[in-house]
């Protein structure tokens, strides 16, 4: 008796997360279908008060040379965005940390890490990491990611309900910052799927090139990490293989030089040294 009671509220409430998730769909700038649950507002709040606590968890460098670097970067790169391209718009962080990674927020944040210098030999390689993670942001992948974890958690609770039994969850929070790729210190971590990873590869191998650095180093880039073998930087822990990411990118550099030689032909020349 009780679960035909059910039945009714678990069918209206299929109808309207149906017709939300629905509303909800969105195109990656790659042309993929995504699920997008989440406001860009909060998406960006989560991403600002992620920031915050990174920096005060983790030392900035005291390397004035390497941050007027990465600043001189990041400078270059911002215009050539879609939206937020002035790079006053953007607080740029170089960490003294020793792991070979960078990343980029919603809310306009991005955070570089020492150790990538161990394998980025030039302007163009940090630009490669640095174009890779902004793409991440560019494509709203963290929002999807998140989506796509609450929507798998919404069909569980009416899967609950139509059983006659309650289930909700108070993780929300921890879900989302963890969906920014910034959940380890609650204890989860939800890192971008594959699919995501060589979607950012793409698109910031175009964002790279548009800004003047040349595309061609990022597929050395990639040959510097894999060279690392058993040791290879934490950056690569969820991104496909190697071999895998250059034939893509190399597939992609006919399109990335065009860019590269019309950002050449506009004057947009970075320079930058450490």
């Amino acid at each position: 008796m009780l679960l035909n009671k059910l039945r009714p509220l678990s069918l209206r409430m299929l109808v309207v997360c149906l017709a939300f998730v629905l509303a909800s769909c969105a195109t990656s700038p790659e042309g993929r279908s995504q699920l997008k649950l989440l406001p860009d507002d909060q998406i960006n709040s989560m991403g600002v008060q992620s920031f915050e606590q990174i920096k005060k968890d983790t030392p900035e460098t005291k390397n004035e040379n390497m941050t007027a670097y990465v600043q001189c970067i990041a400078d270059a790169i911002i215009p050539q965005l879609d939206k937020d391209n002035d790079p006053s718009l953007w607080e740029v962080r170089v960490f003294a940390d020793d792991q070979a990674n960078a990343f980029a927020l919603p809310g306009n944040k991005i955070g570089v890490y020492e150790g990538l210098f161990e394998y980025a030999a030039n302007q163009h390689q940090v630009a490669t990491v640095m174009g890779h993670e902004l793409a991440h942001v560019l494509a709203q992948h963290g929002n999807e990611r998140v989506s796509d974890q609450l929507a798998a958690q919404a069909g569980l609770t009416l899967a609950a309900i139509a059983l006659g039994t309650s289930s909700t969850s108070d993780s929300n929070k921890a879900l989302i910052l963890a969906g920014l790729g910034l959940g380890v210190q609650y204890g989860v971590i939800l890192p971008f799927s594959r699919t995501h990873e060589s979607e950012a590869d793409l698109i910031g191998l175009d964002l790279m090139a548009s800004s003047g650095f040349d595309p061609r180093e990022s597929v050395k880039l990639w040959e510097n990490m894999s060279k690392a073998g058993a040791s290879a930087p934490e950056f690569l822990s969820t991104h496909p293989s190697s071999s895998t990411r250059i034939n893509d990118l190399n597939a992609r550099m006919s399109r990335a030089l065009g860019s590269y030689n019309t950002a050449q032909a506009k004057n947009r020349k970075p320079n930058c040294k450490l």
